[in-house]
């Protein structure tokens, strides 16, 4: 069984950090389960309202109703059983986006085993490191994975078309018992093992309880996704990472929304995107910037949205000029927020509060949640000022943090200093409580005494009519310390010369303070990006 490095302690909130008018949602009971407690509970109140809603490229659904999904998580948790697999053990999952993928991850969830979620773009040599840090006992996986597995020797389930010495998931989910027995879980058990994105370095092992994402995501689909059991909610985000915990599993289902999947393969179309916006009765959806960036590149105006109520995004930081270019077309404000694979949402523009959206700004904190600026000796830093982005966790630790970095207590001791958990990442907060986003501690870049954020000089460029992908970095230098580079990815049919060159720098130098443009610009055909499609800076820095 998984066992944490230190013992944790359940810690529910103090009243005066309860959201309100709700303000029992958060309480912290002594044993939870999310598909034990809250899919379970749907099932009883709203047996054939729609759970989950599916279809791919060649226009196949499946739909399933909270009774059927509960169902199948009890012949789930069975099948598993049956198969050896046993509370506590971790459980890599590696599917595209099918049905199966949720009704394992409830499965395993209600066994009380530890999902690991992880994407196809992993590579064998990826997936045997996973294998080997996670200790994982067993894998849940297409034939695509399969093939990168076939020297795995532990439990092996796989999902699609039979593998020889592989257990078919559908198969043993339909012979399996509906009854299952729900032994009571600590709601401070081990719940959930992501591994980072690895913008730096080797991933580390994020280990959540059953309650903190299971629980505390109740604040995502409140307050940002802005949920209610009527909503078709779609976020677009691959299953391998954090995000589709966030805004396709936990934060819908806690609110009773039907989660909407499409199961697009390939490179992201965003003309194929729009067109799902506007052919199905999605009311709320989620986008990263990455994918924005190419979609308000498409003549908006041929497309119309006639349910889409809400739109938010999050995963990096969102450009103003996207945000712009959307509303114009849409009249649909984008609600950015801010979180971690360690973290629910910290830091949102709340659509529930009436508060305006400031293009740039991550928004307000998390009410539940105090975030705090911090400088390198933790002290609380007032607002104009740059500073690290801190939770407190003293006297009371937030629910919606993670327990720590699995088997690093080192890596752990860095991050919790003090009376704080420590992001990593820079911003300033204004003097009416907005936060804006500077970057990466590693990522700001130091010029001639100058402090430079690359968000601000990549939105920037982002704003000239040629580029479509950027990213800034900087590059040592012997007489400032550092320079500004930006990697530039042109949109189609421009051809990169010194003259564009030229071009975007001197749009720089209206844009932003002068000191700040790139005095170095390369044009790259493609960034590199995670799994996540976060981009990669420190690849880019080490090219540069």
């Amino acid at each position: 069984m998984l066992q944490f490095t230190h013992s944790p302690t359940i810690m529910p909130l103090a009243p005066n950090q309860h959201f309100s008018p709700d303000s029992s949602m958060l309480d912290v009971p002594l044993h939870f389960n999310f598909t034990a407690d809250v899919i379970e509970r749907w099932a009883a109140e709203r047996p054939e309202a729609l759970g989950l809603w599916w279809t791919n490229d060649d226009a196949r659904e499946e739909k399933f109703t909270f009774r059927e999904l509960a169902a199948l998580s009890r012949r789930a948790a069975n099948f598993f059983q049956a198969s050896g697999i046993g509370r506590g053990d971790r459980v890599l999952l590696v599917l595209h986006r099918v049905p199966q993928w949720w009704i394992a991850m409830l499965g395993l969830i209600r066994l009380g085993a530890v999902p690991v979620p992880g994407t196809p773009l992993l590579t064998q040599r990826d997936l045997d490191y996973r294998i080997g840090a996670a200790k994982i006992t067993a894998v849940i996986t297409d034939a695509e994975g399969t093939a990168k597995l076939a020297d795995f020797k532990g439990v092996r389930i796989g999902v699609g078309p039979a593998t020889p010495g592989w257990t078919d998931f559908d198969a043993g989910v339909a012979a399996a018992s509906n009854g299952f027995t729900d032994e009571p879980i600590r709601s401070d058990a081990p719940g959930i093992l992501f591994f980072t994105s690895a913008t730096t370095g080797h991933p580390k092992m994020v280990l959540h309880t059953q309650a903190s994402y299971g629980i505390a995501h109740r604040l995502t689909g409140k307050y940002w996704l802005d949920l209610k059991p009527d909503d078709l909610h779609w976020n677009i985000s691959d299953v391998g990472w954090a995000k589709a915990a966030w805004s396709s599993f936990y934060a819908p289902w806690q609110m009773g929304a039907c989660v909407f999947v499409a199961d697009s393969r390939g490179k992201f179309d965003p003309v194929k995107t729009l067109r799902t916006l506007e052919t199905y009765p999605i009311t709320t959806w989620c986008a990263p910037p990455t994918a924005l960036r190419l979609i308000v590149r498409e003549d908006l105006s041929k497309y119309q949205f006639p349910k889409l109520r809400h739109a938010v995004t999050a995963g990096e930081p969102l450009n103003p000029e996207v945000l712009i270019l959307w509303k114009d077309a849409t009249g649909l404000t984008l609600h950015e927020a801010y979180g971690q694979t360690e973290t629910v949402m910290l830091i949102g523009n709340f659509r529930c509060t009436g508060d305006e959206v400031r293009p740039g700004s991550m928004g307000r904190a998390n009410p539940a949640i105090e975030i705090a600026l911090l400088d390198e000796h933790l002290n609380e830093l007032p607002a104009g000022q740059e500073g690290e982005v801190a939770v407190r966790v003293a006297p009371v630790r937030p629910l919606g943090l993670f327990q720590e970095y699995w088997l690093h207590p080192e890596v752990t001791a860095d991050r919790f200093r003090g009376d704080w958990y420590l992001t990593g990442d820079r911003a300033t907060r204004d003097e009416d409580g907005y936060f804006w986003f500077i970057g990466r501690k590693d990522d700001v870049i130091k010029s001639s005494g100058y402090r430079i954020g690359p968000f601000e000089v990549e939105s920037a460029l982002l704003e000239h009519h040629t580029v479509l992908d950027v990213a800034v970095v900087g590059k040592p230098d012997p007489i400032r310390g550092q320079i500004v580079k930006a990697f530039v990815v042109l949109r189609r049919g421009i051809e990169p010369d010194e003259s564009l060159k030229q071009q975007l720098q001197d749009h720089c130098k209206q844009a932003v303070a002068p000191y700040k443009y790139p005095r170095e610009i390369e044009f790259v055909g493609e960034l590199p990006k995670t799994t996540s499609g976060k981009t990669r800076h420190v690849e880019l820095r080490q090219r540069a």
